[in-house]
């Protein structure tokens, strides 16, 4: 049985560790999420832990039920947090909590293995996840509201390379490595010159700013 409450912990143990490795200058620079510093994406990453399911639910409807204002919100609540003061939140909750714990940890899971791609990619800093984690995640990812993989391929066959996955019964194909597969179906438009197949010019077209 897969044990994603693990495989979430791990993440966010990963995340630490490129953390507590940035420069001042890295943590202050962007990532694939337009508009986001690295400070701004760990910010958002963990933010909703600190507010609990029932905090989570009084952001959305302050926000009038936009999870993009509610997002912005959570980051700016902890604008004043230095570095440090980041990294030490991500350390204390490690293990998720409140709202990203739900769905099995699921949501932890999928938003920072995308969100830590997001930091490491324009960063130059590339890892391999572990294959059963990506597994999880693109499993996951494909049916997230928030992520907007469903629609952003909806009529595609996506097929990982690199691992037993793929998703999708449309006849136009997108292949490559796992992990470009799932960034490009969350719509990060960077890593489409990693894939190949009759479906990219199509999933390009739905590809914006994360």
């Amino acid at each position: 049985m897969t044990d994603t409450r693990e495989m979430a912990r791990q993440e966010r143990a990963e995340l630490a560790a490129l953390l507590a490795a940035l420069t001042p200058e890295q943590w202050d620079a962007p990532t694939l999420c337009a508009g986001w510093a690295v400070r701004d994406v760990v910010a958002h990453v963990i933010g909703y832990d600190l507010k609990g399911t029932s905090g989570f639910v009084r952001s959305l409807v302050r926000a009038g039920l936009s999870p993009g204002r509610a997002n912005r919100r959570v980051v700016d609540d902890l604008r004043d947090l230095d570095p440090p003061g980041l990294l030490a939140l991500v350390r204390r909750y490690e293990t998720p909590e409140g709202f990203t714990a739900r769905l099995g940890y699921r949501i932890a899971l999928t938003d920072g293995a995308i969100h830590q791609q997001d930091i490491r990619r324009p960063l130059g800093l590339p890892r391999a996840i572990p294959p059963e984690r990506l597994r999880a995640v693109l499993d996951f990812a494909m049916v997230a509201p928030p992520v907007g993989a469903f629609a952003r391929t909806r009529g595609l066959r996506l097929v990982a390379t690199d691992l037993d996955w793929s998703s999708g019964r449309g006849t136009a194909e997108v292949r490559g490595p796992g992990e470009a597969v799932l960034m490009a179906a969350a719509g990060r438009s960077a890593v489409l010159d990693e894939l190949d197949g009759p479906g990219v010019a199509t999933l390009a077209g739905r590809c914006g700013a994360a």
